[in-house]
């Protein structure tokens, strides 16, 4: 019974720890349009395009020519 109790607050600070290893990053683009994501991007693929998925999960494929700048959030 002990078990029980203790793994169900075990298992929520496992999964908190877990979503603290993802560092949220900004990519700006030349035109000034920001995307907050919820990791790091892929590199400049072969096809010349940067993958990502913004925070609200929706996938985002961008021209690697048009990204200005990408920045890990503070």
């Amino acid at each position: 019974m002990n078990i029980r109790i203790l793994s169900v607050p075990l298992a929520i600070v496992g999964l908190l720890a877990l979503g603290g290893c993802a560092s949220p990053t900004v990519v700006t683009l030349q035109n000034g349009t920001q995307y907050l994501t919820q990791d790091m991007p892929k590199t400049k693929g072969t096809d010349g395009f940067i993958e990502f998925k913004d925070i609200s999960g929706a996938k985002i494929k961008v021209n690697a020519n048009d990204v200005a700048t990408i920045r890990k959030e503070k």
